[in-house]
């Protein structure tokens, strides 16, 4: 199997996910996406395909998203900062065959592995 994770380096959940991944023996790829942004059309197949709207994939813990006002913002407005600002994407993000997991506690890595 094939897994791709969107990951922080120095977000614990992040690392943790990363380690069940690579214990679990699936072919990984790794993207650093404060390095290496997904696009908007990624992040629109990710979100889709997790069933989750962008909006309940905005990270508020640590960023401005609140008093930027984004939690209540339309679609648009939420993808657009999350492109023009990847620290607003919540982690970590896993994609497999399986389908997408916003993987927030760690543990939910294994419902699609």
């Amino acid at each position: 199997m094939k897994a791709t994770i969107w990951h922080n380096p120095d977000c614990g959940t992040s690392r943790k996910t990363l380690a069940i991944l690579e214990e679990s023996g699936v072919e990984l790829t790794v993207v650093e996406y404060l390095k290496t942004p997904p696009s908007r059309e990624k992040l629109i197949q990710l979100y889709a395909d997790a069933g989750i709207t962008p909006n309940q994939g905005l990270r508020l813990r640590g960023t401005d998203a609140e008093e930027r006002g984004l939690p209540d913002a339309d679609t648009d407005t939420v993808l657009d900062a999350m492109v023009a600002e990847p620290r607003l994407i919540e982690r970590p993000l896993v994609e497999t065959g399986k389908g997408v997991m916003l993987c927030r506690p760690q543990e939910r890595v294994f419902e699609i592995l």
